[in-house]
């Protein structure tokens, strides 16, 4: 019977330290606001180009180029850029990418909010969406589209 009851709180002591291990991670990696400030992606060092000499990307993003895929032609370059990696704060790439995508000359059209964050960008020729996805296990997921803008018929 002691037995029994030594190795049901060996089982119940491991899971509640597993579980406050993850809660601990979980608020590790929240970001914080200044109030007063504008808004910097705090925890990003810098960023890097990639295909594009006008999207900067955080250096912590792991680029996964079986995902992503670029075309290109005398005249124009378009395609699509995927990254993750794990245990990012959604708010603080969203802040990155609103900075330095206007520091670009990337004109803000409008942002989407809720499971899945939408920036949407342009410029006079082209124009960027970035999608930004936190899985349930964990991944934060970003995928940048750049393509021409399109023409108007008439």
């Amino acid at each position: 019977m002691k037995e029994g009851l030594i190795a049901k709180t060996l089982r119940v002591s491991f899971l509640l330290v597993l579980l406050l291990s993850l809660v601990y991670l979980g608020c590790s990696t929240t970001a914080k606001r200044r109030e007063g400030q504008p808004p910097r992606a705090e925890g990003y060092s810098s960023g890097r180009y990639y295909s594009f000499d006008d999207v900067q990307v955080p250096k912590e993003l792991n680029y996964k180029p079986d995902k992503s895929f670029i075309y290109e032609t005398s005249k124009f370059k378009a395609g699509v850029l995927f990254f993750s990696k794990w245990r990012l704060d959604v708010e603080s790439l969203i802040d990155f990418f609103t900075y330095n995508m206007q520091k670009d000359n990337w004109k803000l059209l409008n942002t989407f909010k809720g499971k899945a964050s939408i920036l949407n960008f342009s410029k006079p020729d082209k124009t960027c969406v970035i999608k930004i996805v936190e899985t349930w296990y964990g991944d934060t997921e970003v995928e940048i589209q750049v393509g021409p803008l399109g023409e108007r018929k008439m």
